[in-house]
């Protein structure tokens, strides 16, 4: 019924923006700087070694856990439970399956569903993360993410509905992400003061 609806949406509403973007945004720059602002989000590998680096600095710890946090949550919700259970194409896929069109991919083809997008949800929730405890972190990596998530759409490989929903699922998660990890820091500190 979820792929019915969003199969539906494909047509009437996410295929005619990709196709604007197509024609009216590609240029030789873009095609240059988008693959490379993808990469930043693949497997969320940018934003685990900016955690990772945070958790390190004693300052900035409780960031950095509330950053793996929302990465490992996303991870679970995105990549192993929603991608396989909905089963939605590649847009370039429904392209050529439903209509006989080929999309030229400046990226490889990819081989996993479609909705949601990774790349997007990964950097919404670092990103969300950061901004709500650090601005002058957060402001930059929240400029970041939304280039990620664009570069999903110019690239052709994620419908505009997969980002929106990835964005929203994202700063939610992020929102638990902070909360756990503010949780884990008061029992720390509480420990502490009773010893």
């Amino acid at each position: 019924m979820i792929l019915n609806l969003l199969n539906a949406l494909a047509v009437s509403f996410d295929l005619p923006i990709l196709d604007w973007i197509q024609a009216n945004l590609q240029s030789g720059f873009l095609d240059f700087l988008m693959p490379m602002i993808t990469y930043f989000g693949e497997d969320g590998i940018g934003w685990i070694a900016w955690a990772v680096l945070l958790l390190i600095l004693k300052k900035h710890r409780k960031t950095g856990l509330g950053m793996a946090f929302a990465l490992l949550i996303g991870l679970v919700v995105c990549n192993m439970t929603l991608k396989p259970l909905v089963g939605r194409i590649r847009p370039y896929d429904f392209q050529a399956q439903e209509f006989g069109i080929t999309i030229d991919l400046l990226v490889h083809g990819l081989h996993d569903f479609s909705f949601p997008s990774g790349h997007t949800i990964a950097s919404f929730e670092a990103a969300t993360v950061l901004l709500i405890n650090n601005k002058k972190m957060g402001i930059p990596a929240m400029i970041l993410a939304v280039l990620i998530a664009f570069s999903r759409l110019y690239l052709y490989v994620h419908y505009p509905t997969d980002v929106i929903v990835s964005i929203v699922l994202g700063i939610a998660i992020a929102f638990l992400g902070n909360w756990l990890a503010g949780l884990c820091f008061k029992k720390v500190k509480k420990g502490r003061f009773e010893r």
